[in-house]
Protein backbone atom coordinates (compact mmCIF):
# COMPACT_ATOMS: atom_id res chain seq x y z
CA UNK A 1 0.00 0.00 0.00
CA UNK A 2 1.09 3.51 -0.95
CA UNK A 3 0.82 7.22 -0.35
CA UNK A 4 -1.20 8.49 3.20
CA UNK A 5 -3.64 5.23 2.55
CA UNK A 6 -0.29 3.33 3.41
CA UNK A 7 1.65 5.65 6.18
CA UNK A 8 1.19 3.99 9.76
CA UNK A 9 -0.14 7.21 10.86
CA UNK A 10 -3.22 7.40 9.24
CA UNK A 11 -3.47 4.01 9.27
CA UNK A 12 -3.63 4.33 13.17
CA UNK A 13 -5.87 6.96 13.14
CA UNK A 14 -8.03 5.71 11.34
CA UNK A 15 -8.22 2.44 13.37
CA UNK A 16 -9.11 4.54 16.17
CA UNK A 17 -11.78 6.10 15.05
CA UNK A 18 -13.04 2.58 13.33
CA UNK A 19 -12.69 1.45 17.06
CA UNK A 20 -14.61 4.48 18.72
CA UNK A 21 -17.47 4.43 15.97
CA UNK A 22 -18.40 0.59 16.21
CA UNK A 23 -18.81 1.19 19.97
CA UNK A 24 -20.93 4.29 19.57
CA UNK A 25 -22.95 2.17 17.15
CA UNK A 26 -23.24 -0.55 19.23
CA UNK A 27 -24.73 0.80 22.22
CA UNK A 28 -26.58 2.97 20.09
CA UNK A 29 -27.62 1.00 17.10
CA UNK A 30 -25.90 3.36 14.29
CA UNK A 31 -24.00 6.73 13.78
CA UNK A 32 -20.27 5.28 13.71
CA UNK A 33 -20.84 5.29 9.47
CA UNK A 34 -21.94 8.57 9.77
CA UNK A 35 -19.45 10.03 11.89
CA UNK A 36 -16.30 7.54 10.28
CA UNK A 37 -17.28 9.04 6.80
CA UNK A 38 -15.71 12.42 7.29
CA UNK A 39 -12.94 11.05 8.88
CA UNK A 40 -12.22 8.90 6.13
CA UNK A 41 -12.67 10.98 3.47
CA UNK A 42 -10.14 13.26 4.57
CA UNK A 43 -7.82 10.28 4.80
CA UNK A 44 -8.15 8.70 1.96
CA UNK A 45 -10.50 10.24 -0.06
CA UNK A 46 -14.20 10.13 -1.13
CA UNK A 47 -13.83 7.39 -4.00
CA UNK A 48 -11.87 5.54 -1.44
CA UNK A 49 -13.69 5.91 1.79
CA UNK A 50 -17.06 5.34 0.68
CA UNK A 51 -16.50 1.62 0.08
CA UNK A 52 -13.55 1.59 2.63
CA UNK A 53 -16.38 2.34 5.00
CA UNK A 54 -18.89 0.15 3.79
CA UNK A 55 -16.57 -2.81 4.03
CA UNK A 56 -15.77 -2.18 7.68
CA UNK A 57 -19.84 -1.68 8.12
CA UNK A 58 -19.96 -4.79 6.77
CA UNK A 59 -17.67 -6.81 9.49
CA UNK A 60 -19.01 -4.58 12.10
CA UNK A 61 -22.85 -5.09 11.63
CA UNK A 62 -22.14 -8.71 10.39
CA UNK A 63 -20.64 -8.99 14.35
CA UNK A 64 -24.08 -7.04 15.98
CA UNK A 65 -25.98 -9.74 14.46
CA UNK A 66 -24.10 -12.35 15.66
CA UNK A 67 -24.14 -10.54 19.40
CA UNK A 68 -27.63 -10.29 18.85
CA UNK A 69 -28.85 -13.23 16.87
CA UNK A 70 -31.38 -14.52 19.67
CA UNK A 71 -33.22 -11.11 19.67
CA UNK A 72 -33.74 -10.76 15.81
CA UNK A 73 -36.98 -9.47 14.51
CA UNK A 74 -37.05 -11.37 11.06
CA UNK A 75 -40.76 -10.10 9.69
CA UNK A 76 -39.44 -6.36 9.92
CA UNK A 77 -35.85 -7.43 8.37
CA UNK A 78 -37.43 -9.14 5.31
CA UNK A 79 -39.82 -6.52 4.50
CA UNK A 80 -37.06 -4.12 4.93
CA UNK A 81 -34.64 -5.97 2.29
CA UNK A 82 -37.48 -6.06 -0.11
CA UNK A 83 -36.79 -2.32 -0.44
CA UNK A 84 -33.33 -2.45 1.02
CA UNK A 85 -31.78 -4.43 -1.87
CA UNK A 86 -32.83 -2.76 -5.01
CA UNK A 87 -32.44 0.73 -3.44
CA UNK A 88 -28.78 -0.03 -2.69
CA UNK A 89 -27.92 -1.14 -6.18
CA UNK A 90 -29.16 1.87 -7.99
CA UNK A 91 -27.64 3.88 -5.29
CA UNK A 92 -24.33 2.30 -6.12
CA UNK A 93 -24.28 2.25 -9.25
CA UNK A 94 -25.21 5.99 -9.36
CA UNK A 95 -22.16 6.68 -7.05
CA UNK A 96 -20.20 5.77 -10.13
CA UNK A 97 -21.53 8.52 -12.26
CA UNK A 98 -23.27 11.25 -10.59
CA UNK A 99 -24.31 11.53 -6.99
CA UNK A 100 -27.05 14.00 -6.50
CA UNK A 101 -26.12 16.98 -4.65
CA UNK A 102 -27.71 18.14 -1.33
CA UNK A 103 -29.45 14.80 -0.12
CA UNK A 104 -27.13 14.62 3.13
CA UNK A 105 -28.50 18.22 3.67
CA UNK A 106 -32.55 16.89 3.47
CA UNK A 107 -31.50 13.70 5.67
CA UNK A 108 -30.43 15.84 8.43
CA UNK A 109 -33.42 17.91 8.30
CA UNK A 110 -35.91 14.83 8.18
CA UNK A 111 -34.10 13.26 11.43
CA UNK A 112 -34.82 16.73 13.16
CA UNK A 113 -38.37 16.47 12.09
CA UNK A 114 -38.64 12.96 13.67
CA UNK A 115 -36.54 13.96 16.92
CA UNK A 116 -39.55 16.53 17.57
CA UNK A 117 -42.43 14.35 16.30
CA UNK A 118 -41.07 12.11 19.23
CA UNK A 119 -41.16 14.58 21.98
CA UNK A 120 -44.65 15.55 20.56
CA UNK A 121 -45.94 12.08 20.12
CA UNK A 122 -43.80 10.27 22.77
CA UNK A 123 -46.06 7.03 21.77
CA UNK A 124 -46.29 7.02 18.19
CA UNK A 125 -48.77 4.47 15.84
CA UNK A 126 -46.69 1.32 15.25
CA UNK A 127 -45.60 1.25 11.44
CA UNK A 128 -47.66 -0.08 9.23
CA UNK A 129 -46.85 -3.76 7.53
CA UNK A 130 -45.31 -2.69 4.58
CA UNK A 131 -43.55 0.34 5.86
CA UNK A 132 -40.15 -1.13 6.14
CA UNK A 133 -40.12 -1.77 2.81
CA UNK A 134 -40.29 1.67 1.76
CA UNK A 135 -38.08 2.79 4.48
CA UNK A 136 -35.77 -0.04 3.27
CA UNK A 137 -35.77 1.65 -0.14
CA UNK A 138 -34.47 5.27 0.84
CA UNK A 139 -32.28 3.41 3.53
CA UNK A 140 -30.45 1.50 0.45
CA UNK A 141 -30.15 4.12 -2.09
CA UNK A 142 -28.94 6.69 0.38
CA UNK A 143 -26.37 4.15 2.01
CA UNK A 144 -25.55 3.48 -1.19
CA UNK A 145 -25.13 7.12 -2.27
CA UNK A 146 -23.36 8.77 1.42
CA UNK A 147 -21.67 5.49 3.13
CA UNK A 148 -24.13 5.61 5.92
CA UNK A 149 -28.18 6.82 6.88
CA UNK A 150 -28.18 4.32 9.60
CA UNK A 151 -30.48 6.95 11.86
CA UNK A 152 -32.65 7.13 9.08
CA UNK A 153 -33.88 3.82 10.01
CA UNK A 154 -33.91 4.40 14.21
CA UNK A 155 -37.26 5.95 14.45
CA UNK A 156 -38.85 3.49 12.76
CA UNK A 157 -37.73 0.60 14.53
CA UNK A 158 -38.25 2.45 17.72
CA UNK A 159 -41.96 3.24 16.95
CA UNK A 160 -42.07 -0.68 16.25
CA UNK A 161 -41.19 -1.12 19.91
CA UNK A 162 -37.52 -2.33 19.36
CA UNK A 163 -35.14 -1.66 22.03
CA UNK A 164 -31.59 -2.81 23.00
CA UNK A 165 -30.53 -6.34 21.81
CA UNK A 166 -33.62 -6.63 19.11
CA UNK A 167 -33.28 -2.97 17.69
CA UNK A 168 -29.15 -3.26 17.64
CA UNK A 169 -29.37 -6.82 15.76
CA UNK A 170 -32.45 -6.21 13.38
CA UNK A 171 -30.89 -3.19 12.45
CA UNK A 172 -27.48 -4.14 12.11
CA UNK A 173 -28.95 -7.03 10.13
CA UNK A 174 -30.99 -4.44 7.66
CA UNK A 175 -27.68 -2.59 7.43
CA UNK A 176 -25.81 -6.01 6.21
CA UNK A 177 -28.22 -6.26 3.48
CA UNK A 178 -27.88 -2.84 2.48
CA UNK A 179 -23.77 -2.82 2.62
CA UNK A 180 -24.00 -6.70 0.58
CA UNK A 181 -25.54 -5.20 -2.66
CA UNK A 182 -23.67 -1.98 -2.11
CA UNK A 183 -20.59 -3.91 -2.80
CA UNK A 184 -22.30 -5.77 -5.59
CA UNK A 185 -22.54 -2.30 -7.06
CA UNK A 186 -19.35 -0.99 -6.28
CA UNK A 187 -17.75 -3.75 -7.81
CA UNK A 188 -19.80 -3.57 -11.13
CA UNK A 189 -19.02 0.21 -11.56
CA UNK A 190 -15.21 0.02 -11.01
CA UNK A 191 -14.99 1.36 -7.09
CA UNK A 192 -13.84 -1.44 -5.78
CA UNK A 193 -9.97 -1.84 -6.36
CA UNK A 194 -6.84 -3.70 -4.11
CA UNK A 195 -6.07 -0.72 -2.46
CA UNK A 196 -9.92 -0.25 -1.36
CA UNK A 197 -9.77 -3.90 -0.38
CA UNK A 198 -6.34 -3.76 1.57
CA UNK A 199 -7.67 -1.19 3.68
CA UNK A 200 -11.00 -2.75 4.31
CA UNK A 201 -8.95 -5.71 5.44
CA UNK A 202 -6.72 -4.01 7.84
CA UNK A 203 -9.34 -1.50 9.61
CA UNK A 204 -11.66 -4.92 10.50
CA UNK A 205 -9.99 -5.84 13.28
CA UNK A 206 -10.35 -2.43 14.84
CA UNK A 207 -14.35 -2.36 14.22
CA UNK A 208 -14.52 -5.77 15.37
CA UNK A 209 -13.20 -5.05 18.81
CA UNK A 210 -14.60 -1.80 19.00
CA UNK A 211 -17.91 -3.49 18.08
CA UNK A 212 -17.67 -5.89 21.14
CA UNK A 213 -16.83 -3.49 23.91
CA UNK A 214 -19.82 -1.77 22.94
CA UNK A 215 -22.10 -4.84 22.95
CA UNK A 216 -20.40 -5.34 26.76
CA UNK A 217 -21.68 -1.63 27.49
CA UNK A 218 -25.15 -1.41 25.83
CA UNK A 219 -25.71 -4.52 28.24
CA UNK A 220 -25.57 -2.37 31.69
CA UNK A 221 -28.15 0.90 30.43
CA UNK A 222 -31.91 0.59 31.25
CA UNK A 223 -34.08 0.90 28.58
CA UNK A 224 -35.23 3.98 28.76
CA UNK A 225 -31.91 5.47 29.03
CA UNK A 226 -31.00 3.44 25.69
CA UNK A 227 -33.79 5.72 23.81
CA UNK A 228 -32.06 8.91 25.07
CA UNK A 229 -29.26 7.79 23.83
CA UNK A 230 -30.91 6.69 20.59
CA UNK A 231 -32.62 10.45 20.48
CA UNK A 232 -29.29 12.02 21.33
CA UNK A 233 -27.44 10.17 18.65
CA UNK A 234 -30.52 11.05 15.98
CA UNK A 235 -29.75 14.42 16.96
CA UNK A 236 -26.27 14.92 16.66
CA UNK A 237 -26.37 12.74 12.73
CA UNK A 238 -28.79 15.51 11.56
CA UNK A 239 -26.68 18.40 12.38
CA UNK A 240 -23.89 16.83 11.37
CA UNK A 241 -25.67 15.98 7.65
CA UNK A 242 -27.23 19.45 7.66
CA UNK A 243 -23.55 20.58 7.91
CA UNK A 244 -22.38 18.24 5.36
CA UNK A 245 -25.26 19.02 3.27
Amino acid sequence: MSGAAGSAGTLGVASVAAFGLAWLSAVAGFGGGVLLLPVFTGLFGLRTAVPVLTLTQLSGNASRVWLNREALRWPIIGRFAAGAVPGAVAGGLLLSHAPPAGLPWLLGVFLLVMVVWRRVRPRPRPPGRWTFTTVGAGSGLGSALLGSVGPLTAPFFLAAGSTRAAYIGSEAACALLVHVSKLLAYGAGALLNGRVLLLGLVLTPATLAGTWAGKQTVGRVSDRVFVRLVEAGLLAAALLLIIRG
